[in-house]
């Protein structure tokens, strides 16, 4: 293992957090270094079409708003290299980032690893992501306008989500493993009460049909063990996130109790030089726009934390 040069700033994760950061850094001429990952992009890089980034009058393909991205940070001097980070050291200064192939020292980092939405693991759910199969209805519910939907999960999300696609699809089917739900009881009526809403309950689900779209759900009742498929165009998984943070806390940087990483001022984390930007840290939001707009947060706080260094 070979050991670089100590640069300014290490940004870890190149969704549009990572990048964003890497865009102002790159400005501020921290010549930022990026480690991508195997699979740069973050998720977007597995959405066809983006039509809620703003500037995008016609909308873009998630490939290309990423790709672009990427040209943008590297044409301000950001050095992008697709390599996983391994584990962290945070103990001292310089900051340590272990790669498999290379240790790295920084004087600050950005944490921008994301989250990653939980899924079945079913073979047609894989196969038919982004094309009809998404983890996120104010990303892609407009694309589903007079279709009839299935939201999977029984919490809160589910709850949200479900309602959420009622202003475009025909039908929204909440489809659940048990008959009790994790979801608060507001929560729970508000989707009971909505006239497009519908339950199918303490079902088992089986696989995603289809070839090059969405055309069902294969489904088993718990009871009866009687499979069914439900007729439906569109798939949500609505059955939490996990946000990609573990070697961090194990490196001593603060999480809550879902994993999510912590702030404590705009943000920074509680270990100095070290700061976090978008779905790593936003359990909430979760979308293209916001976490760009941390990434810009965070390399502005880490401009001028190292400004303050000097």
């Amino acid at each position: 293992m070979t050991t670089q040069n100590i640069f300014n700033v290490i940004i870890i994760g190149s969704g549009p957090a990572g990048l964003t950061a890497a865009i102002y850094a790159g400005r501020a001429e921290l010549k930022p270094l990026v480690l991508a990952g195997q699979k740069p992009g973050g998720q977007l890089m597995d959405t066809t079409e983006v039509e809620n980034y703003p500037g995008f009058i016609n909308g873009i393909m998630g490939p290309e708003l990423m790709d672009n991205m990427a040209k943008q940070a590297e044409r301000f001097g950001s050095k992008i290299l697709p390599e996983n980070v391994e584990s962290v050291d945070f103990s001292a200064q310089p900051l340590k980032v272990k790669t498999g192939k290379t240790e790295y020292l920084a004087k600050s980092v950005i944490i921008a690893t994301g989250a990653e939405a939980n899924w079945l693991g079913l073979p047609g759910e894989q196969r038919l992501r982004g094309k009809g199969v998404s983890a996120c209805a104010t990303c892609d519910g407009f694309f589903f306008k007079g279709k009839d939907v299935a939201v999977i999960g029984g919490g809160d999300s589910a709850m949200e989500e479900a309602n959420f696609l009622t202003r475009f699809a025909n039908k929204v089917y909440i489809v659940h493993r048990r008959n009790e739900f994790k979801a608060s009881k507001i929560m729970l009526k508000r989707s009971q009460d909505n006239p497009k809403i519908s339950f199918v309950v303490n079902v088992a689900v089986l696989d995603v049909l289809g070839e090059k779209t969405v055309e069902g759900l294969k489904i088993k009742d718990n009871v009866s063990g009687a499979e069914s498929v439900l007729p439906i165009q569109g798939v949500f998984l609505a059955i939490g996130h996990t946000p990609a943070a573990k070697i961090f806390a194990t490196a001593g940087v603060q999480t809550d109790e879902k994993g999510y990483i912590k702030v404590r001022d705009n943000t920074k984390t509680n270990i100095e030089g070290v700061f976090v930007a978008g779905d790593v840290n936003d359990p909430r939001y979760r979308q293209a726009v916001s976490a760009a707009g941390m990434g810009c947060m965070a390399a502005l706080d880490v401009e001028k934390y190292l400004a303050e260094s000097i």
